[in-house]
């Protein structure tokens, strides 16, 4: 009996899945539980797998579409078997031919969007308005797709292209002056990271203080760790380590600071699930230390290996990229003095860990140079004044100048 494949929910945040391949086409046979498509998330990828052995009868979605979770992408059965009452209403259906046609590959100058109205002797038609228009501007209107009868290009056209940002080469410039350049679609992880971040710095009231902080402390009792026989279970744990730690015991006196901010209504937690920042294969990705507050110094790094790795072997899980409450972003290990973090709505406040640089401050009636580590707190404006969010750095700052590895929680 012929049954549907449908779209799996990936997580309970993940409202679609992006198709990226297709390992089957229509009227392949798949045994079960065989891969017969890659997903991607705005978290991971993942394959579908077939939910009984059978032939491909129908493929209703082309690699690239993005489909809701629970969505039928294809029915598998027997051949000839009927299975109409299995067909969704509304989906994009693709035939086997259909599907043939979309593996081969498009050259440039096949692309719909480059095709050039022209006459059999391959000549642009474009209006005389249209050809001054664009001569006056300096671009080069070769790759517009006109408007007026026949195809032919006129003022209009030019003036939309202008007004979308097209990226018009300048008629003056040579086609090879630019060299060999690579093209890469913004497509899957890259695409949902860029609207994101547009959607963030749109949406929200960003504000970034930046601070800096004695680290002798900190850089001692990493020196401790390291070397200490008695302490040999925690020679692997870093400085960033330590600042997460640090964070997640000093939030719990901020709950304006670890909260979520919507339209009508600020959410405040008791709990810590501090996300931080892993630059993955794939991208940006946010891993999640669910409640870190409650975690030993021991238990946080290991996590925060253990999260990491899984994003670098992208074999993350959807639920250990939701739920967090903070995020913390470290650059300083690239030299970054100072940046501005984006927020990852919709938490109210996200902190950059900057590199530890030694910084002239006086001490005992002379100058003397002191390792210190910055910090950029980006908070939003809406949700936490100023102030609020001052203090909460100023308290961060009272903690790592004092760090004492006497008075935490080690393991």
């Amino acid at each position: 009996m012929a049954i549907p494949v449908l779209m799996p929910k990936q997580g309970q945040s993940v409202e679609s899945c992006l198709i990226i391949k297709w390992n089957k086409k229509v009227g392949d046979k798949v045994k079960a539980e065989e891969p017969i498509c890659e997903v991607e998330t705005d978290k991971a990828v993942f394959e579908v797998e077939a939910p009984e052995a059978g032939t491909i009868l129908k493929i209703f979605y082309r690699e690239g579409d993005d489909v809701p979770v629970l969505n039928t992408i294809a029915i598998i059965g027997q051949p000839e078997e009927k299975i109409n009452h299995l067909i969704p209403k509304k989906t994009v259906s693709v035939s086997k031919e259909e599907y043939v046609e979309s593996q081969k590959a498009i050259t440039p100058d096949e692309s719909p969007k480059k095709t050039r109205p022209s006459s059999g002797a391959g000549l642009i038609h474009v209006s005389p308005v249209a050809r001054r228009f664009a001569e006056k501007k300096g671009i080069d209107f070769s790759q517009l797709i006109g408007s007026g009868p026949g195809g032919r290009i006129i003022k209009k056209d030019i003036e939309k292209a202008l007004s979308e940002g097209e990226p018009l080469i300048p008629s003056t410039v040579s086609k090879n002056f630019f060299g060999p350049v690579k093209e890469i679609p913004v497509e899957g992880v890259r695409k949902i990271i860029s609207e994101r971040m547009l959607t963030s710095l749109q949406s929200t009231a960003q504000l970034t203080l930046n601070t800096s902080v004695d680290a002798s402390n900190l850089l001692a009792c990493r020196k401790s760790l390291k070397s200490s026989p008695r302490m040999k279970g925690l020679s692997k744990i870093n400085i960033n380590d330590f600042l997460l730690y640090i964070v997640a015991n000093v939030l719990p006196k901020f709950k304006n600071i670890n909260a979520h901010f919507f339209k009508d209504k600020i959410l405040e937690f008791e709990h810590v699930h501090l996300g931080f920042a892993v630059d993955s294969p794939r991208g940006l990705m946010v891993p999640i230390i669910h409640n870190a507050h409650l975690l030993s110094l021991e238990e946080i790094s290991q996590e925060a290996r253990r999260l990491s790795t899984a994003c670098q072997e992208e074999t993350i899980l959807p639920d250990e990229l939701n739920g967090g409450t903070f995020t913390v972003t470290n650059l300083g290990t690239m030299g970054i003095e100072s940046f501005t973090p984006i927020l990852n709505v919709p938490q109210v406040a996200i902190l950059g860990i900057c590199s530890i640089s030694l910084k002239p401050v006086i001490k005992d009636n002379e100058i003397k140079f002191i390792p210190n580590i910055g910090l950029s707190l980006t908070f939003d404006h809406r949700a936490v004044d100023g102030a609020p969010a001052a203090k909460f750095l100023q308290e961060l700052n009272i903690v790592i100048a004092n760090f004492d590895l006497t008075h935490i929680k080690l393991q």
